[in-house]
């Protein structure tokens, strides 16, 4: 949405709430000083796949083969960054394009075809939208689900590890104050999340037979029973 409503004005102040990078949108000139009419705040962190990989193969560590769903069409780097830590971690990664809700019946009957044992999901506005469905395909099909933020977990996947997006959410009010003030869109850096969230489902985790460790629950931030 944001893309559309920059091209539309460029005096109107605008603040956004994104999970794509707003640099390879054009929205902003840099992240310290986005320059124009627009700024805001972003979910996204490239670097938090590899941490997420990582987290699944400690719980599910029988894993090799991980389908990664994604809309290749969202800008971020986090199919590079995800390749380099299944590398690390011995891991095999299956993309899987899913452009938008039409695209869904296709992805999941490439996911089956593929013969993975363990699916990763990239959060943006078209997965989220099929969410209920993929969380409910990867439980009939037995697959360690993890997810960009805590959506995922709370709706049956296996773990989710990213920012907290209410609180973005809540944060960007602040923008707005300031802006209403009088502060300049484009002096105000586009912030990223800072502090992020571990959800472990201990129900899909009992019905994928599996035994999360003391030591993972301690670091959880929420254990859904």
């Amino acid at each position: 949405m944001a893309p559309f409503v920059s091209k539309a004005t460029q005096t109107i102040p605008i603040v956004f709430v994104m999970s794509a990078d707003p640099l390879q949108l054009g929205l902003v000139a840099s992240v310290a000083r986005p320059g124009g009419n627009t700024t805001g705040f972003t979910f996204l962190q490239d670097e938090l796949a590899s941490k997420r990989l990582q987290l699944l193969k400690e719980v599910a560590p029988r894993i090799s083969r991980v389908a990664f769903l994604s809309n290749p069409d969202h800008p971020d780097n986090e199919l590079r960054v995800a390749q380099r830590a299944a590398t690390a971690l011995g891991l095999q990664l299956q993309p899987i394009d899913m452009r938008g809700p039409g695209d869904l019946n296709g992805a999941l009957q490439a996911i089956t075809q593929a013969s993975v044992d363990a699916l990763y999901v990239v959060a943006s506005r078209q997965t989220v939208a099929s969410l209920p469905r993929i969380v409910n395909f990867a439980t009939k099909n037995e697959l360690p689900l993890a997810g960009g933020w805590g959506a995922w977990a709370q709706a049956g996947g296996l773990l989710s590890y990213g920012p907290n997006v209410g609180e973005i959410v809540r944060n960007s009010a602040s923008y707005l104050d300031k802006i209403f003030k009088g502060a300049k869109p484009g002096d105000l850096p586009v912030q990223q999340p800072t502090r992020f969230e571990l959800l472990i489902n201990l129900r899909s985790a009992r019905a994928l037979g599996l035994s999360i460790p003391e030591s993972f629950l301690l670091r959880a931030d929420k254990v859904i029973e």
